[in-house]
């Protein structure tokens, strides 16, 4: 797959322990931005982040399919989900 074709959902694990899930094109460059405060006001005040988690998919809706389950799931089921899908 090529990286323009290349669709992501990735989970941050934030200073605070919490979870952000998002989807993105470019993992790496999407943690810098979140690491310099830009586009997501959740994680501005939660830096430094890491990601923890990603997983690429064909297309766009795939993968923000991926984040939507992902993010209703309580605490523990993401623990759960996080350890089951471990690279």
């Amino acid at each position: 797959m090529a990286k323009s074709d290349a669709h992501y959902f990735y989970v941050l694990q934030c200073k605070d322990g919490s979870y952000y899930g998002g989807y993105t094109t470019d993992v790496a460059r999407r943690e810098a931005e979140h690491n310099a405060g830009i586009r997501c006001k959740y994680t501005r005040n939660r830096r430094p982040v890491h990601v923890i988690h990603s997983e690429c998919f064909a297309t766009r809706s795939e993968a923000t399919k991926a984040e939507a389950a992902f993010k209703k799931l309580p605490r523990a089921k993401k623990d759960s989900y996080l350890q089951e899908n471990k690279e």
